[in-house]
């Protein structure tokens, strides 16, 4: 049975920080694939803030298309929104009945995983793979300590979507904190203000 990890977000925009992530957990763990399963609403995000859900999963394409142990999932825009992980997992669990699915989770997220719609069947049915935040709010020990809680050594990358969006509306390069071809297709694109400003400073006084 193939072993999945299944890492939730908006990835507005995706970056480095989630692709070292996923790598983590596909060499250092158990985990055979990660499904980057890109969220169309978040109940705790303003919608308002989010690039169309199109746009952002052509992002995700775009930076794991040589990878082929890392895949792109949109389960969730034809969900009722907002959507809630526990329907997107019975969903897939449903529709792929020869894997084995977990989560991937920052530490924050489950400090507040209490919240939750159903979490008591969260972890009973599934393990969750936990990545550390070095701000992350303190885990109820309960939580921590659940044999259905896998707490990893991931790589610490202080690196948030929010901080890539605000240094492109500033004019800064972004060459590193995406992949290329993501950094291309914002350019394109045209995404987020000043998105030409900063990706042609990358490109100025370059050697050859």
């Amino acid at each position: 049975m193939k072993r999945v990890g299944l890492f939730f977000g908006s990835f507005n925009p995706i970056h480095i920080g989630h692709l070292v992530i996923a790598e983590y957990m596909v060499e250092f763990t158990d985990l055979d694939e990660v499904w980057f399963v890109v969220s169309p609403q978040n109940p705790l995000k303003k919608k308002e803030t989010l690039l169309n859900e199109k746009n952002r999963i052509s992002m995700v394409r775009l930076a794991i298309e040589y990878d082929s142990r890392f895949k792109a999932s949109s389960i969730e825009f034809d969900l009722p929104r907002p959507s809630f992980t526990i329907d997107t997992l019975t969903i897939l669990s449903d529709k792929h009945p020869k894997m084995e699915f977990s989560l991937i989770l920052g530490y924050d997220n489950l400090a507040t995983l209490h919240k939750w719609k159903n979490y008591e069947q969260l972890l009973k049915n599934s393990k969750l793979f936990v990545y550390p935040r070095v701000s992350a709010e303190e885990t109820p020990a309960a939580l921590a300590t659940h044999p259905s809680v896998v707490i990893t050594e991931a790589p610490i990358v202080e690196l948030s979507s929010t901080f890539i969006r605000n240094a492109i509306k500033e004019g800064k390069t972004i060459k590193h904190m995406v992949p290329p071809q993501v950094g291309e297709y914002i350019r394109e694109m045209n995404f987020y203000a000043g998105a030409r400003l900063a990706i042609k400073k990358d490109t100025e006084g370059k050697e050859g």
